[in-house]
């Protein structure tokens, strides 16, 4: 999750850009202001639909590094409770994303009668709801209420895993050393990893599970350690094993951009000029609430693609700016969710008030959609 300010702008900087990729991308792909501009630019178009959408792959090996430093910075567990720490981080992370949801039903109901377009999520029924507050929906096979909501779903996989992971030789018997649990809890993130790379994530059928993202979430990890390390060779080895193996196996681009994206961040967090770079400001600010960014923009892009093509259906100039306004408006929503929702510190209670508050807005969607 995000600070009040960045500690590591270099890392900001990355989300920003990484940020930026994943909301373009839906703005290219899910149209129809993209169908409308396409003859504009072609090329860039077809680059967001196919290629933008690897951003994710960023964030996962990103995830996996911070996730690293504060669970086990040096390999072994350094938090409490696994209980507790599991709640405050599905706490940290409903939070904003069930507000964010509940913006996205009410804009969707406010469209559905008059634009008829694929991208526009039908009526939620109850099951449906309760899944997406417990972030199951991709378990249960139900149709996402938005955009990128799996995300948020995996995310809390990959940490609840790592958690489990650190805290199972945690409870291995004390006579082992802290020198042989540190090594056994790293052995265990690149087994996992491994798995991941070389199985896992070669069958699309285990996609809503964590272990078909652990691979970059595991280089992120492993990155975190190497630029701790006093020498980065050993782990810097171990990756380009776990990376040559999983993409001669199977060459995937999105696997081979997490590869570079964690060599890039050891070399990066080895070299003190790189460290000190400040980043590029407007992208810090937005890898600051990239999260509430990511959470949010789905609901405005739905909202000015239906009323640009509506207004305009054959404009293709009209229909570019309007994917510009679009991106526009999602960072400005999202920094409003950041500052209103996500900085502010969370509790049960809070989370409880607006998944009802979701459940009961969708439940009166639904029936105001059936008694029309």
């Amino acid at each position: 999750m995000s600070q009040p300010t960045s500690r590591l702008p270099l890392l900001d900087t990355a989300k920003g850009v990484a940020c930026a990729a994943i909301v373009a991308h839906h703005l290219a792909f899910y149209g129809p202001m993209s169908d409308i501009a396409q003859p504009l630019a072609p090329d860039l178009m077809a680059w967001l639909y196919d290629y933008a959408r690897m951003a994710v792959q960023v964030f996962l090996v990103l995830g996996g590094y911070l996730a690293a430093a504060s669970l086990a910075p040096e390999g072994t567990a350094r938090f409490g409770p696994v209980g507790q720490q599991l709640g405050k981080r599905f706490v940290r992370l409903v939070v904003p994303y069930v507000v964010a949801l509940l913006v996205t039903v009410l804009a969707s109901a406010l469209v559905r009668p008059w634009f008829d377009h694929p991208s526009v999520p039908g009526d939620p029924d109850l099951a449906q709801l309760v899944t997406h507050a417990l972030l199951l929906h991709s378990v249960a096979d139900h149709e996402s209420l938005s955009a990128g909501v799996w995300y948020v779903a995996i995310d809390f996989q990959l940490f609840t895993l790592s958690v489990l992971a650190f805290a199972g030789v945690r409870a291995l018997p004390q006579g082992i050393g802290r020198q042989r649990a540190a090594w056994l809890g790293q052995a265990a993130v690149v087994a996992g990893a491994a798995a991941s790379l070389w199985g896992f994530n070669r069958d699309a059928d285990w996609d809503v599970w964590a272990v078909y993202f652990f691979g970059a979430y595991g280089l992120g990890m492993m990155a975190f350690w190497a630029s701790r390390a006093p020498r980065a060779a050993g782990w810097v080895a171990v990756m380009a094993v776990l990376g040559a193996v999983a993409l001669a196996l199977d060459f995937r681009a999105r696997i081979a951009l997490a590869f570079v994206t964690a060599l890039v961040l050891v070399w990066a967090m080895r070299t003190p000029a790189v460290l000190q770079w400040r980043g590029v400001a407007p992208l810090v600010r937005l890898g600051q609430m990239s999260y509430s960014v990511f959470l949010i923009h789905f609901a405005v892009c739905l909202l000015v693609n239906a009323v640009v093509s509506s207004l305009w259906p054959a404009s293709p100039w009209v229909n570019a700016l309007g994917m510009v306004l679009a991106f526009s408006m999602a960072i400005v929503a999202g920094q409003w969710l950041y500052r209103s929702v996500e900085l502010r510190t969370p509790s049960l209670p809070t989370l409880l008030r607006w998944q009802a508050s979701l459940v009961a807005a969708g439940v009166l969607v639904q029936l105001g959609s059936n008694w029309a």
